[in-house]
């Protein structure tokens, strides 16, 4: 058995119950989104020092491999889309939450790449934003009907940006966007 099948060959796919569309159809853009994502936080995994950062990226990458399936699957398919309940997205926004209060955390912009796997982070946060765009533009179109995966995507590119200020801020180093000899309110004020 071997994973070449040649089936796609003619720019086709299978989502989940069979049903074949084009591989630029706009379900398949939307996980490949999510895709991608997933080996994104891996690389970010791979290179984060701080074992209870990396164990919360692993944990995020199983649960997006679910949403990536109920993005999948279409609304007629045979097969039921998992489930993205709300409960994810609560406990995404109560890691948000803790990190938030942290010192330090919330003063400014940042300018990506202080560290490295802040910067893997960075990258993570802009690949979900993009992932996210994607999901709207497919519930917009009538194709996606799962009221929790946008704030999923929503809340975790939140986490995702502040996962980053605190890998600096554990690494010693300073991000801002405003230099510190530089007078005036921090960018992040501005807005």
């Amino acid at each position: 058995m071997s994973i070449t099948t040649k089936r796609g060959d003619q720019g086709q796919t299978s989502l989940p119950g069979g049903c074949r569309v084009s591989k630029g159809d706009l379900r398949i853009e939307c996980y490949g989104g999510i895709d991608e994502l997933i080996s994104q936080l891996g690389f970010a995994r791979s290179i984060c020092e701080h074992q209870d950062i990396a164990a919360q990226i692993k944990s995020i990458q199983q649960d997006l491999f679910r949403v990536a399936a109920a993005i999948g699957t279409p609304k007629d398919a045979p097969v039921s889309a998992p489930e993205i309940t709300k409960t994810m997205v609560d406990a995404l926004e109560n890691e948000v939450h803790k990190i938030e209060v942290m010192p330090g955390i919330l003063g400014d912009w940042s300018i990506p790449g202080e560290s490295v796997a802040s910067a893997a982070l960075d990258v993570a946060r802009t690949v979900c934003r993009r992932a996210e765009r994607l999901t709207v533009n497919l519930s917009e179109s009538q194709a996606l009907s799962l009221p929790n995966v946008i704030p999923y995507l929503n809340r975790l590119s939140d986490l995702l940006w502040l996962m980053g200020r605190l890998v600096e801020i554990r690494s010693g180093v300073d991000s801002s966007l405003r230099p510190k000899d530089q007078p005036g309110k921090p960018w992040s004020q501005a807005w």
